[in-house]
């Protein structure tokens, strides 16, 4: 049985000062942590402003900077290495995820999830395996682990936003077009967009599209 590791981390919100009607989990990459990724909710909560962001820190040191944290170590980048590290820290993120909804009085129609790089890999491995489908989910410059097992594995539904830098260093641009594909295979709905010019990083635009979908799948509104 896996053991549940206990996920802390910032939170801001909901800017209203009234009760939350939706949540927003945002996971970090790697090396990283939640201060990375709570960063995006003041530009975001203007449009959500019943929203409550958290962005729960990675369980355990990174392997090449141990000032931030990782999901799972990166040591082995295999397909097959990815899958397992996934697989042993989701349910930590499900329980995550549960007791914050539980804890607003929410359920997964009111959550979406927002990644970045490793924390991408994590919200797609997490959220389309969900039994509810969460509102929406949104991955910047990461990848969809053995996406071969996707088929067999997919409980949940929820509209996918992928952005992906075209000069990305790190995780090749051409992986947002591999996800594309699994996840069109899948039935889940996915809109996938390039940045040109862009390295490994968020930019305005992709920010702005992050904010669009967001209201789309929260809100019904495509603003």
């Amino acid at each position: 049985m896996t053991q549940l590791r206990q996920l802390t981390g910032p939170r801001h919100g909901p800017a209203s000062g009234g009760p939350a009607r939706q949540l927003v989990v945002l996971l970090h990459g790697w090396g990283a942590d939640g201060n990375d990724l709570i960063g995006l909710a003041p530009e975001l909560s203007p449009g959500l402003p019943d929203a409550v962001f958290v962005s729960p820190n990675g369980p355990e040191p990174c392997d090449a900077n141990p000032m931030g944290r990782q999901w799972f170590g990166l040591n082995d980048r295999s397909g097959a290495a990815m899958l397992r590290g996934a697989q042993a820290i989701a349910p930590s993120i499900d329980a995550f995820i549960d007791a914050e909804l539980e804890r607003q009085g929410l359920s997964d129609d009111a959550l979406a999830l927002v990644g970045f790089s490793q924390g991408t890999m994590m919200a797609l491995h997490v959220a389309l395996r969900r039994a509810r489908p969460c509102a929406g989910l949104v991955g910047f410059s990461g990848l969809l682990i053995a996406p071969e097992v996707l088929p067999g594995e997919v409980k949940s539904k929820p509209p996918v936003l992928l952005v992906h830098g075209e000069a990305d260093p790190v995780v090749p641009f051409s992986v947002m077009a591999v996800a594309q594909t699994a996840l069109e295979t899948a039935g889940v709905p996915v809109k996938a967009l390039g940045r040109p010019e862009l390295g490994h990083g968020i930019d305005g635009t992709g920010l702005g599209l992050c904010f669009a979908h967001l209201r789309d799948c929260l809100l019904g509104e495509n603003s």
